[in-house]
Order: C-alpha cells, then sequence, then structure tokens
C-alpha cells in the first residue's frame, strides 16, 4: 500500500507550472552563450542583441515564478549563474573582441574587472537574502548597486554608440577606442559592487493623474528604439545613469523617515517606563 503511494508520488512529478520560470532562465542561459558564439564570429551587432534577449528572459523568469507562486531556493541559485554569464561574462568577452584586444594586457585587465565584479554583486545578493534579520519593506523598491542587467546595458553603450557611427561617418572609430571601453568596464564594475541604492522598479506605482503621461512617454521611448535601436537604447542607458541621484536621495529620505519613526518609539517606550511624573 506504501510502495503504491509512494510510486503515484513518483509518477506524478512536478507540475509544468514549476517548471515553466527555469524554462525561461535556461533560455536567457542560451542567449548568454549564443552571444559569445556570435563575438568570436565577428556578429557584434548579433551578439549584442543576444544579450539584450537573455535581459528580456532574465526579466521574465522571476516575475512568472511570483505570479505561479512557484519561487524556489534552485531557481534563485540558476538566476545568479544565469546572471552572471549572460550579463558578467558575454558583455566583457563582446567588448574585448570588438575593441579592447587591441588595448594589449590593459585591455584585458579592464575585460578581468567586468565580470569579477558582476560575480561579486551577485554573491552580495545571494547573501543578503540568508540574512537573520529582514531589512524594511520599503527598502524592496531599491536596489544595493548597479543591478546586473543594467551594468550590462552600460557597458555595452560605447559599443552601440559605433554601430550608429558606423553608418553615418564611418571614419569615426572613437567609440570602440580602448580606452572608452575600458573605461565604461571599468566603472560600471564599480558602480555593480557599489552600495549606492538605485531603483529597482518592481514594486512602483504609478499615480493615478500619471498613468496616460507614463503610456506616452513609454510609447515615444518604445517608437525611439524600434526606428533607432542603437541610439535608442544608449539614452535609456544614459537616462538610468541620471536617476542614480534621484534613487539616492529618495532612498536617504525614507532612511530618515524609518530613524524618526524608531527613534519616535523608543522615546516614548523609555517615558512608559518611567511612570507617571511623581507630584511634588
Amino acid at each position: 500500500m506504501d510502495s503504491d503511494l509512494r510510486t503515484r508520488k513518483g509518477l506524478r512529478g512536478f507540475s509544468v507550472n514549476r517548471l515553466i520560470p527555469n524554462v525561461l532562465t535556461l533560455a536567457a542561459l542560451c542567449s548568454g552563450l549564443t552571444a559569445i558564439r556570435f563575438a568570436l564570429q565577428g556578429e557584434f551587432r548579433l551578439a549584442v542583441i543576444a544579450i539584450f534577449v537573455a535581459a528580456i528572459f532574465d526579466a521574465l523568469d522571476g516575475r512568472v515564478a511570483r505570479r505561479l507562486g512557484v519561487a524556489s531556493r534552485f531557481g534563485a541559485e540558476l538566476d545568479s549563474l544565469s546572471d552572471f554569464l549572460c550579463f558578467g561574462v558575454a558583455p566583457a568577452f563582446v567588448l574585448y573582441l570588438a575593441s579592447l584586444k587591441d588595448g594589449g594586457s590593459l585591455g584585458w585587465v579592464a575585460t578581468l574587472m567586468f565580470p569579477i565584479c558582476s560575480a561579486l554583486r551577485l554573491a552580495r545578493f545571494n547573501t543578503g537574502l540568508l540574512a537573520d534579520t529582514p531589512p524594511p519593506a520599503w527598502t524592496g523598491s531599491y536596489f544595493t548597486g548597479v543591478p546586473a542587467p543594467a551594468g550590462a546595458l552600460l557597458a555595452l553603450i560605447p559599443l552601440m554608440v559605433s554601430f550608429q557611427t558606423e553608418a553615418i561617418w564611418p571614419e569615426a572609430t572613437w567609440p570602440r577606442h580602448p580606452l572608452l571601453a575600458g573605461a565604461t568596464l571599468v566603472v560600471v564594475g564599480g558602480l555593480m559592487v557599489s552600495r549606492l541604492p538605485t531603483f529597482s522598479f518592481k514594486k512602483g506605482r504609478v499615480s493615478r493623474h500619471l498613468v496616460l503621461p507614463s503610456l506616452l512617454g513609454a510609447a515615444l521611448v518604445m517608437g525611439v528604439v524600434v526606428s533607432s535601436p542603437w541610439i535608442g537604447l544608449s539614452l535609456l542607458g544614459l537616462v538610468y545613469l541620471c536617476l542614480i541621484p534621484f534613487s539616492w536621495l529618495a532612498y536617504q529620505r525614507q532612511a530618515s523617515r524609518e530613524r524618526a519613526v524608531t527613534s519616535g518609539d523608543v522615546v516614548s517606550l523609555h517615558a512608559a517606563d518611567q511612570g507617571p511624573p511623581s507630584r511634588a
């Protein structure tokens, strides 16, 4: 009887819903590996497109897992490994073959820095999930440092600009200069491992009166990206950079408010412990 029950449970296995997020993560991993293949073949445009396809799959897998209620520790670890390859190794490798290989040893050092920073950031994120005391709920609206997909977008800006300038001004080779590409990798890698709070856009809410302007803005952005993808994506990266100071200010305001509430509670509890004031 017990063996028959165990057999039925073994045949039942996992539901398809539990596999969908992991399939999306594996699709992102395949896209990152394909970007490396395109870079080896000298197809740098296709390599960049493959990295952005990986970013789309990466954005979907976590949301699908939460919507279906099938988030797991295995899926989180698989997602981190995929992020390291797709947004750490692949962008650095593409940039090395496109421009940094002409920079000699310094170009290779800059190439190494980016995936190392990506690995350190992902390791810090994973250990933060295991913290004994969870952070306040409002901190879920922020990342610590630039997330890996956004870091890949920022790192690829010089290469994307070169795609556009080649069509207009073929003699302009400055976007692919090893110094510019290497400096971009180092700076973006530093932003990834920094403690700067950045907007996560996962829990953001749009006010009712801003819904229509937001939709119009999104349509404008999509129109620019469709008509001139390399310039549009580069501008998106620059806009994201410009939002970092605002995210820091918003984080500091909420942290100050949290400290004020906490200190107020402490003061009130201390006053309660002292009891009512004595009459002279």
